[in-house]
């Protein structure tokens, strides 16, 4: 590892001096082109609005780019200088070096009069009607640059705006919706809102019925004669707009082809379909059940065509996980006599049965952080409803490595049987939604293996019932009522009184659990919205255990509620995830976490159940730690191992959790990807953990010293961590190599927790006991 780290400095090094000699490939009268400088308005005082905002676009607007840096240093330019030139016409280091580098970007390749050509279109586009751009050159040696001056003038905007004064078919329409406009009197010109404008104006006649409008048949007038550069506006449909567009539509039939294929187009059409409520099923195998539809199409007969039906049923049928692909077609009956429309969809089903292979990281509610292989076998349109059950099997890994603890720290195996229903089912009958997404009822078995090495293994048994439903595009619930886990453990260590000297309070923590209880869990996200510059991910979970439930159960002879005699654990746990994702550019993302978490055991538990515990440490965590080893609290479990125990697996677990992590994302060639990062954070017991003395029938458990949590105290035992990391990414999987060590350490006493200065990457010593590699799959959050 430490050889593959030295090369690896070696080649940065390398492309670094290269990146700095950026005009060594150049030819003699060939300049480097390092790209444009925006002057707006330098003969005055005046700035205009958003002039930063405005700079910006328009160095982004000019052609062509300049060779792409990081950091100041051009790495791809960098890599091709580093090539030179090729002794092979195919194949070699320095072809391969040529492909992922960059050539210069000469000088000579800069168009003046278009890029002029093109910022003066874009400021008049943004209301600066009296926009002139001037560009010229400017050369220093073997390098030059392109300067614009803009001279925008003032900016207009809107003095007032007329609709049509028609009160019959589109203008009625649009004078309707008129209080919507985007075009407000005072606003700005700007040639973007003009044609969302257009767009409004369409969709709302689209849910009018007007299924051939397009916005192209709009025009918006500008007058800037006016004076105190202001514009009048005046929107009217063209006079050239065909009749078609012009009328609203009808559904007349609906014919649906659920087992559709080209190759037998001719055969269902002329089968006879089967009349259900509005639709004409064609589906001869009796494929589907006909009430499936009611679910999945929106439009009735007789009704005028509108476009949030339309969105509303693709949506479902491409969502709903039968169909590989969904085709809805809209026909006029004859546009020359009436207004009506016969809707044909076409769904060709995927595979019945499939069988899938995985490779992902893993993070799950037992706190096995790591990644994992899955196989898992599907089986679509189960009960000719879309119904879908997965039975899968997965084996999964967690490791880190360093000088104290290496290979392999734990393993798991997992079966599940997991039965999903297009619709919520109650006690009450089947409910309907009618939002663009279909909610779904599952059913769920499971077994997992927890194997912590020569320690202990942990045999997991869950069953669950509950809903997931999508509220829109963004906010997604998970509600599951009745969730029932059996958690059972074996002692594998050769020496269980060191393991549990090593680890007090574990001897309880492995005995027999039963969780009773629900939970529920929401989750906000934006991040599909890849043009957004700023992406939020939110989940936040509430479980609940033995609270309702435990009101059906007896008790044992401890006086404890109990389900074949082993106590059910009763407690709520609470836990939430905040991640933000900033785009400093295309290629740079700033990515941050804060994971908080707190239960609270009552009842018949004095605290939460060993796999609803919190941890902290470990490839997805504060990387500078190995897993599970932080906490709780200042007590370091290493100091209370027994001679020759170096402590490889431990489990330090907390009530309470909080978590703070911060990365800096950046590409570095083609699918190599860097970051660099710091990780803070810790455990905590809500009080302080005591031990437990010796009694005639039970052994002491020692405690934990410095366990428990203190508002006040929080900030000073929060352990920090930073590093770097290589990771390829290749869209469909990412491998991860994080490299962290710590710089304070919340176990050490007040006043030397930071260890800023015993940092020594020449110490051998030092490395060996700080220095931790964290190899997974996928980002860390």
């Amino acid at each position: 590892m430490r050889q593959l780290t030295k090369y690896g400095i070696f080649i940065l090094t390398c492309i670094i001096w290269a990146g700095c000699s950026t005009t060594k490939s150049l030819k003699p009268g060939q300049i480097l082109y390092t790209g444009a400088d925006i002057n707006i308005n330098p003969d005055s005082s005046a700035r205009i609005d958003d002039q930063k905002e405005v700079k910006t676009t328009l160095e982004e607007k000019t052609r062509p780019r300049p060779n792409k840096s990081l950091l100041g240093i051009k790495f791809k330019l960098g890599l091709y200088n580093l090539a030179g030139e090729p002794k092979k016409p195919k194949g070699g280091l320095r072809n391969w070096l040529r492909k992922i580098g960059e050539p210069p970007v000469l000088l000579s390749e800069v168009k003046i009069p278009y890029n002029n050509a093109v910022l003066k279109s874009y400021l008049i586009s943004q209301g600066y009607l009296q926009a002139e751009v001037n560009g010229d050159t400017v050369i220093k040696g073997k390098k030059g640059k392109a300067v614009y001056t803009a001279n925008t003038g003032t900016r207009y905007k809107i003095n007032t705006v007329t609709f049509p004064q028609d009160s019959t078919g589109v203008t009625a329409v649009v004078n309707e919706t008129k209080d919507k406009t985007l075009l407000k009197p005072g606003n700005n010109y700007d040639l973007d809102v003009f044609k969302n404008e257009r767009i409004r104006i369409d969709n709302d006649l689209k849910e009018k019925g007007y299924f051939y409008f397009s916005p192209d048949y709009l025009i918006l007038q500008v007058d800037s004669t006016i004076g105190k550069n202001k514009v009048d506006i005046r929107l009217k449909v063209k006079d050239i707009a065909p009749d078609a567009g012009l009328k609203p539509y009808t559904i007349k039939d609906i014919n649906i082809y659920p087992n559709y294929t080209l190759r037998r187009d001719s055969i269902l059409r002329r089968t006879p379909p089967e009349v259900y409520n509005d639709f004409n099923i064609y589906d001869p195998r009796h494929t589907f059940k006909p009430g499936l539809f009611d679910r999945l199409v929106f439009f009735k007969k007789g009704e005028d065509y509108n476009r949030t039906d339309h969105n509303k049923s693709l949506n479902r049928m491409v969502n709903i996980g039968v169909f590989q692909a969904v085709k809805a077609e809209f026909l006029p009956v004859d546009s020359l006599r009436n207004n009506q429309l016969n809707l044909n969809i076409y769904l060709t089903p995927l595979k019945k049965n499939s069988l899938t292979f995985s490779v992902t990281g893993t993070s799950k509610s037992n706190n096995f952080v790591g990644s994992e292989l899955k196989l898992t076998q599907t089986t679509r349109n189960l009960f000719r409803g879309a119904e879908q059950l997965d039975i899968s099997a997965s084996g999964g890994f967690e490791t880190q490595v360093s000088g104290i603890s290496k290979g392999l720290n734990s393993y798991s195996f997992t079966t599940e049987a997991k039965l999903t229903f297009p619709r919520f089912i109650t006690p009450f009958g089947s409910i309907n939604s009618t939002n663009n997404f279909i909610p779904k009822t599952i059913a769920s078995i499971s077994y997992q293996l927890l194997s912590r090495g020569s320690s202990y293994n942990l045999n997991s048994f869950k069953t669950e019932f509950g809903y997931n439903w999508k509220e829109n595009l963004y906010k997604e619930h998970t509600f599951n009522p009745i969730s029932v886990n059996f958690v059972t453990s074996k002692v594998t260590a050769n020496n269980p009184d060191s393991l549990f000297d090593a680890n007090p309070g574990l001897k309880k923590n492995l005995e027999d659990q039963f969780i009773i209880g629900s939970n529920y869990n929401f989750t906000y996200t934006n991040q599909m919205i890849e043009s957004k510059r700023n992406n939020i991910y939110f989940n936040g979970g509430l479980e609940t255990g033995g609270n309702v439930w435990g009101m059906f159960t007896s008790k044992n002879d401890a006086g404890k509620k109990s389900v074949f005699g082993i106590p059910i654990n009763q407690f709520v746990r609470v836990e939430l995830d905040l991640r933000d994702y900033y785009k400093i550019t295309k290629t740079i993302i700033w990515a941050n976490r804060l994971n908080l978490g707190y239960g609270y055991a009552y009842g018949n538990s004095s605290s939460l159940p060993f796999v609803r515990q919190f941890f902290a440490g470990g490839s997805n965590d504060i990387r500078a730690f190995a897993a599970r080893s932080l906490g709780p609290g200042t007590y370091n479990y290493r100091d209370h191992l027994p001679p020759g125990d170096n402590g490889t697996y431990t489990d330090q677990s907390g009530d309470i959790k909080a978590m703070l992590n911060t990365e800096l994302r950046f590409k570095l060639v083609s699918i190599l990807h860097g970051a660099l990062f710091a990780d803070a954070g810790n455990v905590w017991l809500r009080k302080e953990d005591l031990g437990t003395p010796a009694t005639a029938t039970s052994d002491e458990i020692p405690g934990k010293p410095g366990s428990g949590f203190k508002f006040k105290n929080a900030l000073s035992e929060m352990a920090v961590g930073t590093g770097a990391g290589l990771r390829i990414d290749a869209t469909i999987f990412v491998i991860r190599l994080d490299v962290a060590f710590p710089v304070r350490k919340p176990y050490l006493p007040e006043g030397q927790r930071w260890v800023f200065d015993q940092v020594d990457f020449g110490s051998k010593t030092w490395r060996k006991e700080n220095l931790i590699y964290n190899i997974g799959i996928g980002y860390p959050f």
